[in-house]
């Protein structure tokens, strides 16, 4: 495993675990044979429409809490320096993402969406995790009420919108509203990730989430049957509605698996250790699932098959495991830390993080004892996306 950990900072692999299920979960909604009904033998695999990448958001947060020094806030220059960090990689996601669209495929990518959601956090740096909470409630809340009648609006004048503006309203992760999924991260990456009790309150509020949003949200719709159709998108729960609810029930959700991924990282590492790996290479394994996709063609998301579909898992799983032992930290995961290190160091005048600026192993960390004051934090960041809607499946 090459590179070092910066001092004060061990790994937390449950986090990479998540990751790693959410990589994963993200390849079964675009390859995997899903039915229409949840409940169904083909549907079941539906569960992860949606909620995948609604977790890679909350992790995206935690990424950055962890970037930025985890359950120390960062001040002084330290401020300066996780700022330019965290832009820099944002600019570097979207640029990326941008060529992975290009590429045609039948996905809509999240990258451009989380260079916006980067920028967007930069403000929530400093916070504690009662205010962050109180601001994810608040945008999981108002997102919607802002986001739907203003894109209703505009398309209706003929003026649907584009470029930054459909990225900060409406498309596929519309930043306004899915800013809720990153401040939660946010507020879970300042706490004590190692504390149990911690993770008992998680875990009680992920689920009292969870039920709260889905069973809000199927009991809303039932009780406004008949109502126009922007009406019951405030209450609609299907992957990707944005709505309140389901975003509600997504975080909840998210809290669950992270807890339960930590749990079990404690207790049978080396059991884990395969999803770990690909979760410290989840931007990597992320880029090139959508590559593959287009060598491959539309077909194998129109067209789905469940040796296509296992063959993507497995080989992920083998290749992202292999390359872990061998050589640490994924090529993209390095050079998204050496490009935001380097530019950091050069605006700050200070060092870049490690010996010449020397990455530590992987994207996803965590913070052990707190860090000493000045000491540069792990490097953090990463991806999902989901299919676009077509005549054969969304």
């Amino acid at each position: 495993m090459s590179g070092s950990y910066p001092a004060g900072v061990e790994r937390i692999r449950g986090v990479d675990v998540a990751r790693g299920l959410a990589v994963l979960g993200m390849m079964s909604a675009h390859v995997g044979v899903i039915g229409p009904d949840l409940w169904s033998t083909d549907g079941w695999l539906g569960i992860v429409d949606g909620r995948s990448s609604a977790l890679f958001a909350v992790l995206a947060g935690l990424s950055i809490a962890l970037l930025s020094g985890g359950p120390v806030a960062p001040d002084g220059a330290a401020v300066r320096r996780v700022r330019v960090r965290v832009l820099v990689r944002g600019a570097v996601l979207l640029l990326l993402g941008t060529v992975l669209t290009a590429l045609g495929t039948p996905i809509a990518v999240i990258l451009p969406s989380y260079g916006v959601l980067f920028a967007l956090a930069l403000p929530a740096l400093r916070l504690p995790p009662a205010v962050l909470v109180t601001l994810a409630a608040a945008v999981a809340v108002g997102g919607p009420a802002i986001c739907f009648p203003l894109v209703a609006a505009l398309t209706a004048a003929g003026d649907p919108p584009t470029g930054l503006l459909e990225l900060l309203i409406a498309g596929y992760y519309p930043a306004v509203i899915w800013m809720a999924y990153v401040l939660a991260g946010l507020a879970v990456g300042r706490s004590d990730l190692r504390s149990g009790r911690l993770r008992g309150r998680l875990l009680a509020t992920g689920v009292a989430l969870a039920v709260v949003g889905y069973g809000g949200g199927v009991l809303g719709t039932a009780l406004a049957a008949g109502q126009p159709a922007g009406v019951l998108a405030f209450l609609s729960v299907e992957p990707h509605a944005d709505s309140t609810v389901e975003v509600t029930g997504n975080i909840g959700v998210a809290l669950v698996v992270l807890v339960v991924c930590l749990w079990v990282a404690d207790r049978w590492p080396r059991t884990v250790a395969p999803i770990a790996a690909t979760g410290a290479l989840a931007l990597t394994a992320y880029c090139t699932h959508i590559v593959v996709i287009a060598v491959l063609g539309p077909q194998v998301v129109r067209e789905p098959r469940v040796g296509v579909h296992v063959a993507f898992l497995v080989v992920t799983v083998l290749l992202a495991t292999l390359w872990r032992r061998l050589l640490g930290r994924g090529p993209l995961e390095r050079g998204l830390h050496e490009v935001s290190t380097r530019v950091a160091a050069m605006v700050t005048d200070g060092p870049p993080s490690g010996p010449g600026g020397g990455p530590h192993p992987g994207p996803v960390g965590g913070v052990a004892p707190p860090r000493p004051a000045g000491a540069p934090a792990p490097d953090q960041g990463q991806t999902s996306s989901r299919v676009q809607p077509s005549g054969e499946r969304r």
